[in-house]
């Protein structure tokens, strides 16, 4: 390895330790519902985030729950130095795609079969750092 390609790395490697991400798979959801709580978050402080997901009464706000606590515990492993109350963390993507889609039918009058989506999808939030600590000389 080179040595511009070394540091490359170093600085690729240090800005990495500021972002934290998680990913849900296959979620059995509609991408549409999940949508609409996802965007309750975007841009949220992790503390606030947590209280909207866990007082919100869509289903989909378990899911995502769990998937914050998940970026969370993510963003300490990397950072095990650092607390997380002085890190000052948010939610700084949520993205929400549409998944596999299981096809299936349902019968039809007149001997049709209309055709039903069970649709799912994939979720990932990444986590950014804003560092309020303020070093003296």
């Amino acid at each position: 390895m080179g040595v511009r390609k070394r540091e490359r790395a170093e600085q690729t490697k240090e800005a990495n330790k500021q972002i934290a991400f998680a990913k849900l798979n296959n979620c059995p959801t509609s991408p549409r519902k999940m949508r609409l709580v996802a965007d309750l978050v975007r841009g949220q402080k992790v503390e606030l985030a947590l209280n909207i997901l866990r007082f919100s009464s869509k289903e989909a706000s378990r899911k995502l729950e769990k998937l914050l606590l998940s970026a969370i515990n993510n963003w300490q492993q990397k950072n095990a130095e650092e607390s997380l109350e002085n890190a000052g963390l948010f939610v700084k993507e949520i993205r929400v795609d549409g998944g596999m889609m299981l096809k299936r039918l349902r019968p039809a009058p007149q001997g049709r079969a209309h055709r039903i989506r069970k649709r799912s999808n994939h979720v990932t939030i990444v986590l950014g750092a804003i560092n309020n600590n303020t070093q003296s000389n």
